[in-house]
């Protein structure tokens, strides 16, 4: 498998209009499809700036009738807040709407405060998760379900839609510890991670060795970085636009939690985007800059799979569409050669 490219997208408010909001991010997306990314993933929030798609399948529907190539899903769909069978028959329906081009993550939820807006218990979440993940996977295989869980009973409910893919979409996870990666591994998941380079390393490490003990030289699947990216024609036009859009996003990921008197425990809430280059968990600059830092990237963590985070904040249209043409020109064929070499 060689070097792919996705964009992560938490789909954050701006100052526009929604309608126009929504429109300009189409707009973006197309673009996507026209450079050759591999996969448009969006987040999922409820009730805060930070997330502009509480119902994912929805924005997904429409980016299946924009684009011809580029696939697209979630990271992630959080079952604690969705009835497990309503999130199937959306499965289902996008991938045959989209000719087969859906991928689908699932989680807990990141910010307990939405689970507990909509009345679940957020201290929970991941038990109602991994019980709705196996009730979902199992729905995918059976003719007629039955299920006898703690969260979720059902009793001989006929499965009439299947996905198109076969059994079902691929499937990601988020992946956060060496542990978690190894869990991954065991289960044929795609992974991502947005922490730092020498956690990120650990991860794909677990990842690769536990993927080669149980199965041996299988295919790997994508094992994925997640990284803010600007480019500009310069370092410095590059940085003037990420720093400030990042201030822009950083108030809508801290804004439920603020809410709530405290604040996320993530070190993507740094308080400069400058900070979190710093971290390794982002770049703004001219394409070389780019790619020198990627490919770095690339060397210390094994990554296969680059996951952009090309919109956030207040970006502007031309903004992000001038960020996407010089990646896709000037960093991409480079990092792809370096890493087929």
């Amino acid at each position: 498998m060689g070097l792919e490219f996705g964009v992560f997208d938490h789909l954050d408010r701006n100052d526009l209009p929604l309608r126009e909001y929504y429109e300009q991010r189409l707009q973006v997306i197309e673009a996507f499809d026209r450079a050759g990314f591999y996969a448009y993933h969006v987040a999922e929030h409820h009730f805060t700036p930070l997330g502009m798609a509480p119902s994912p399948s929805v924005f997904l529907a429409a980016i299946g009738q924009r684009t011809n190539r580029l696939r697209f899903g979630t990271f992630v769909y959080a079952l604690p807040v969705h009835h497990p069978l309503r999130v199937l028959e959306e499965i289902c329906m996008l991938d045959h709407l989209s000719g087969g081009r859906l991928e689908i993550g699932f989680g807990r939820g990141s910010v307990p405060f939405e689970i507990s807006y909509y009345g679940q218990n957020a201290a929970e979440r991941q038990q109602i998760y991994a019980e709705r993940l196996d009730l979902i996977l199992k729905a995918f295989t059976v003719e007629t379900l039955s299920w006898k869980g703690r969260y979720d009973q059902f009793d001989n409910v006929p499965m009439e839609f299947k996905p198109l893919q076969k059994p079902h979409p691929p499937l990601w996870y988020g992946a956060h510890s060496p542990d978690s990666a190894e869990r991954a591994a065991r289960k044929g998941l795609n992974i991502v991670t947005n922490d730092m380079p020498p956690n990120a390393r650990a991860i794909v490490a677990r990842y690769r060795q536990t993927w080669s003990e149980a199965r041996g030289a299988a295919e790997l699947p994508k094992m994925g970085l997640v990284r803010f990216i600007v480019v500009a024609d310069s370092d410095a036009a590059a940085l003037t636009i990420a720093r400030r859009a990042y201030l822009r996003w950083r108030a809508s990921f801290t804004y439920l939690s603020e809410r709530n008197g405290t604040l996320p425990d993530s070190p993507l809430r740094a308080n400069s985007f400058d900070d979190l280059i710093g971290q390794g968990q982002a770049i703004a600059g001219a394409p070389e800059t780019v790619r020198a830092f990627l490919a770095g990237q690339i060397d210390e963590t094994r990554a296969n799979y680059i996951v952009a985070q090309l919109c956030f904040g207040d970006l502007t249209l031309e903004e992000m569409q001038r960020s996407v043409a010089l990646f896709a020109a000037h960093v991409m064929p480079g990092l792809r050669s370096a890493f087929a070499a």
